[in-house]
């Protein structure tokens, strides 16, 4: 969320040292380097955008809460060798210094420029405040070389990428999927939109990281799924030979985890006369 304020006091667009080169596009002029910032990072709320000052402000639901979801599905969803950041400063041209919502770039240092790489997809949630400001953020964005722009509108609860060659927002459908090298599984438009869908990506884009905490649980389901299948093996095994199990018996037959005992009370269900005979350890 931004507001403007045109009676404080104003920046020179001249960055106060380089940290990098600059960097030249054919046919768009040069540009500053991405960290050779108009404004003081992490110390003040100001942004400039087209050499206006604008007040990045607190942000109150539902324009919060959207924020939160896109940095939850981005940071789980980057791939090795991308980096996802929040409110990320760049010096998007001469007059701007602005930050995204939402973002993805390249981990590393760019050669052509010795800082880092400029972001490949920008994510960013729209106010009734911020609506021009946001358009010309993306203008700004694409002319920099960001690849892809999105923005989360909140009056509408709808998602759209910004074109260049319209100059405009264009809606995007529900199932839409924005698919990137930069993500390790396609990102759906409806998990931008809804919480539900928004767990589940996120639960995929883990397992296919191959997450070690995710590894254990499915590990853990896989041994009980066989231990309850042993179980009712057993039981089907007395059943139809006709030995008798008490409701006791039946439990801790079901109840029971341990594969190699398991296996131990199947063998001797062929052969036991009683369940006191088959459940008895040594």
């Amino acid at each position: 969320m931004s507001s403007m304020d045109e009676k404080r006091a104003t920046y020179s667009l001249k960055a106060p040292g380089s940290s990098g080169s600059s960097m030249r596009l054919p046919g768009r002029g040069s540009f500053p380097g991405v960290d050779d910032h108009l404004v003081i990072p992490e110390v003040t709320r100001d942004e400039i955008i087209g050499g206006r000052r604008v007040v990045a402000l607190p942000a109150l639901p539902p324009h919060a809460t959207r924020h939160s979801r896109i940095n939850y599905l981005l940071e789980a969803l980057v791939a090795p060798g991308y980096i996802a950041a929040s409110d990320l400063l760049t010096r998007h041209d001469v007059d701007s210094d602005f930050a995204t919502d939402g973002c993805i770039y390249k981990e590393g240092v760019d050669p052509e420029t010795g800082t880092r790489y400029l972001e490949e997809l920008a994510f960013e949630v729209v106010s009734a405040q911020n609506q021009r400001d946001v358009t010309e953020k993306a203008v700004r964005m694409a002319r920099r070389g960001v690849r892809r722009i999105f923005g989360v509108f909140v009056k509408g609860g709808k998602i759209c990428e910004w074109s260049s060659e319209s100059g405009g927002w264009l809606p995007l459908d529900a199932e839409a999927r924005i698919e990137e090298p930069c993500l390790v599984a396609p990102l759906t438009v409806a998990a931008l939109l809804d919480a539900a869908v928004a767990d589940n990506a996120v639960a995929e884009a883990l397992a296919i990281k191959g997450n070690p905490a995710l590894r254990m649980r499915e590990a853990e389901a896989e041994a009980r799924g066989e231990a309850r299948g042993n179980a009712e093996a057993l039981l089907k095994v007395l059943d139809a030979r006709g030995v008798p199990v008490s409701t006791a018996q039946r439990q801790e037959i079901l109840s029971c985890q341990d594969l190699e005992r398991l296996d131990r009370w199947l063998l001797r269900s062929t052969q036991a006369s009683s369940a006191d005979e088959i459940l008895s350890e040594p």
